[in-house]
């Protein structure tokens, strides 16, 4: 089954939507210049509405930008999360301090556009978990994902990845079955392909993505 991740939780309809559609994990943004940003406080109030991942709710996964120690640490101090995403610049060896200081599993974004951008893949594999695949941001964009672009999906088809993985960029209801064929990726994430306005979550479009990838898996 394809895993799903929704990104960029930050009000209540939305949170309800995830948590009545069963989706695997949820994701929080901790970057304030995103329009999908929340407070620590914030979510932890919309991660009270649904049930934790260890009483079979999804997994809270928090977004961070370059983070230092004291901004994942005083989040955490809020709002329990169960995965690190890391979005920004880190280097290997800043995933790995991460990962050992807090004890929680890393999720690296990386992009890709052309078949080179595979080779981080190695260097990264050794101290992460998980890689999500996102669509390197437009020249000049403000934000390192959440900008509606895709990469080309062929370029996974039948390549090997050392860890688990899930594919994000511009995924849409009407596109999330397509991007799963071509690709072969276990798990999708999708944030914008969600929203009725610019950071505002659609509740109707959340059930529609989930609905059209859990048919996809039937199909397949």
């Amino acid at each position: 089954m394809t895993l799903i991740k929704v990104c960029g939780i930050n009000d209540p309809a939305a949170m309800v939507a995830v948590r009545e559609a069963r989706t695997e994990m949820l994701g929080f943004v901790f970057f304030p210049p995103s329009p999908r940003a929340v407070s620590p406080e914030r979510a932890a109030g919309l991660s009270a509405l649904a049930p934790a991942a260890a009483e079979g709710g999804p997994l809270r996964v928090g977004l961070f930008v370059d983070p230092s120690e004291e901004a994942v640490a005083a989040v955490l101090a809020a709002v329990p999360l169960d995965m690190l995403q890391l979005h920004g610049a880190e280097t290997p060896e800043r995933c790995a301090a991460l990962r050992a200081r807090f004890g929680l599993p890393v999720m690296k974004v990386l992009g890709i556009a052309v078949p080179e951008d595979f080779d981080a893949l190695a260097a990264y594999a050794p101290v992460v978990d998980r890689f999500l695949l996102d669509a390197k941001p437009p020249a000049g964009a403000a934000l390192p994902g959440g900008n509606a672009v895709s990469f080309d999906w062929g370029l996974l088809a039948g390549r090997s990845i050392p860890r688990p993985w899930l594919l994000a960029g511009g995924l849409t209801p009407a596109n999330v079955a397509a991007a799963v064929r071509q690709s072969g990726a276990p798990g999708v994430d999708a944030s914008s392909g969600m929203e009725s306005a610019r950071g505002v979550k659609d509740p109707a479009l959340i059930a529609a993505f989930v609905r059209a990838a859990r048919e996809a898996d039937r199909a397949g």
